[in-house]
């Protein structure tokens, strides 16, 4: 299909649909099934396909594409669409960007997603503002969104204050937010030591965040083996 000449309408839309289940890869749908918990049907398209695929759309009239209100049947679907917007115009990412967030149900598309904002290197004071105001620990993926953008561009001098205690405030029993403050803790700690091992004998995360951080850390191959064993102590029991 040539993803570059399209004059988007739901007729055509439609018709990507198929498209993409022509695409279908059975083996890899039942691995990836298997590792991302979604609501959403597979079809089974690796990711350098989906972002080759996003990419075509990129170079023709995406805005239409955008504008495409539609169910939105497949996890391969909503990703595809994440890897366009998070490319697209800043207006037109600003537009959509609040639509898409709230059609995000897994770590994978809200990790992927987050990964190919790379407008936040250019823009990292109006998206702070942006994404830590989106936090809402009644929302999981849309919290988790935040901290991930946090991890992917705020991990430096700027901002590493206010991102740690952000992190270190938040208590929450759902799970991707938990494991993405571990994950940040985790790799924070690389270059910035001393603020986080400050948190962690402090003891005040949430259980299951403290050893969670301490296990990712010894998991790390840039942590010296020395810093890991002293890390143990602060596990809570």
């Amino acid at each position: 299909m040539n993803l570059k000449n399209i004059e988007w309408n739901k007729t055509i839309y439609n018709e990507y649909i198929k498209y993409l289940e022509s695409l279908e890869n059975l083996k890899y749908r039942e691995f990836n099934s298997k590792i991302v918990s979604t609501k959403l049907k597979m079809i089974g398209i690796k990711v350098p396909i989906l972002k080759k695929i996003a990419k075509e759309i990129l170079k023709g009239n995406y805005l239409e594409f955008l504008k495409i209100k539609n169910k939105n049947c497949y996890y391969e679907e909503v990703l595809i669409y994440g890897f366009v917007l998070s490319n697209s115009d800043e207006k037109y990412l600003d537009k959509y960007l609040v639509d898409f967030i709230n059609r995000i149900d897994n770590w994978a598309i809200c990790d992927m997603f987050s990964s190919s904002m790379k407008i936040i290197n250019k823009k990292s004071g109006k998206y702070w503002i942006y994404f830590t105001n989106l936090i809402d620990l009644n929302n999981e993926f849309q919290t988790r969104l935040s901290i991930v953008n946090m991890l992917n561009y705020y991990l430096n001098d700027k901002y590493i204050d206010r991102v740690l205690n952000i992190v270190s405030n938040i208590k929450t029993d759902y799970y991707y937010i938990n494991m993405a403050i571990s994950w940040l803790l985790s790799v924070a700690i690389i270059n910035y030591k001393e603020k986080v091992i400050d948190i962690l004998k402090e003891k005040t995360l949430p259980k299951f965040v403290q050893n969670k951080t301490i296990s990712k850390i010894n998991d790390s191959f840039k942590i010296n083996k020395e810093l890991k064993n002293d890390l143990k102590q602060y596990k809570i029991l």
